[in-house]
């Protein structure tokens, strides 16, 4: 129990909190400030946050060294990958001990400041360290054997440019990119794509075209949701358009485009909780 003034030896314990530094290739490292002695073997924990439902899996353990006074170090080495997911962290005192969760320290995310390049490697992998809702530390993960980095999005009157760059594979005839009508009433739109050189290429999306026939919502309808992909080459897998490369883990909240007003509904672009390019379009309320 704490004393009567919360101070002295048994006043509350400060809960640790985790510093975090992104380094080139995607390396953590991972510094806490923790009062234990130097004999101590704490370890630092990421542990993949399951679907509703699922079973929590076996979490990544890396072990913490001394890193002077009540400070300890972890580097979470680029390989092998975490999988695409939120990892939260948490500090392990030893086998079979309760963990603790790390409160969010300073984050260094310059490395990631400026995304990918012509040379980024593949398949793309990206680590985000970012603070929870509820005040915690985690990292947000992408891994995607093949993907297409959405860029500058310009909007008109009635469409959406976007310019984009292709990573894990190759542009090629029949090149084309498609939005795919979210939910059972399923319906495709084919566009076509722009080589813009290189694996770089550019598309636009007319919103009228989401709207005509099984399109869009009727005017009590609920909205629709168009998601964005692209196809390298007729015949190959359909990628989906995102926007990973940086250092905002959570997009949607943050790139909040205007609404284009058409006859009955209205248009927007948007990032998912995944950080994936979609359309919505949706009924335009009466005020």
């Amino acid at each position: 129990m704490s004393g009567s003034d919360g101070e002295g030896v048994n006043g509350p314990v400060e809960k640790p909190r985790g510093e975090v530094t992104v380094e080139e290739e995607g390396r953590l490292l991972v510094r806490v400030r923790l009062p234990l002695p130097a004999s101590a073997r704490p370890r630092l924990l990421l542990q993949l946050r399951p679907n509703k439902g699922k079973p929590e899996e076996t979490g990544r353990y890396v072990e913490l060294e001394p890193a002077g006074q009540d400070q300890w170090r972890a580097v979470v080495e680029a390989e092998p990958a975490l999988e695409e997911g939120r990892w939260d962290a948490y500090v392990v005192g030893a086998p079979g001990e309760e963990r603790t969760p790390l409160l969010p320290g300073l984050r260094d995310l310059r490395a990631l400041v400026s995304g990918g390049g012509d040379g980024r490697s593949t398949p793309v992998a990206v680590r985000i360290p970012y603070a929870t809702k509820d005040g915690r530390l985690a990292v947000r993960a992408w891994w995607r054997a093949m993907h297409a980095e959405a860029g500058r999005i310009v909007l008109a009157d009635d469409s959406m440019t976007v310019t984009a760059r292709l990573f894990g594979a190759r542009l090629g005839e029949g090149a084309a990119v498609s939005l795919n009508r979210r939910g059972q009433n399923s319906a495709v739109r084919q566009i076509a794509l722009r080589a813009e050189g290189g694996q770089d290429f550019s598309f636009t999306v007319d919103y009228g075209d989401l709207v005509a026939e099984d399109g869009g919502p009727g005017a009590g309808d609920a909205p629709v949701f168009w998601d964005v992909y692209v196809r390298a080459a007729t015949g190959t897998p359909r990628i989906r358009v995102a926007r990973l490369l940086d250092d905002i883990a959570d997009r949607k909240a943050v790139f909040v485009y205007p609404v284009t007003v058409l006859d009955g509904v209205s248009a927007r672009p948007y990032y998912t909780v995944d950080n994936d390019l979609s359309v919505e379009v949706a009924p335009r309320r009466a005020r």
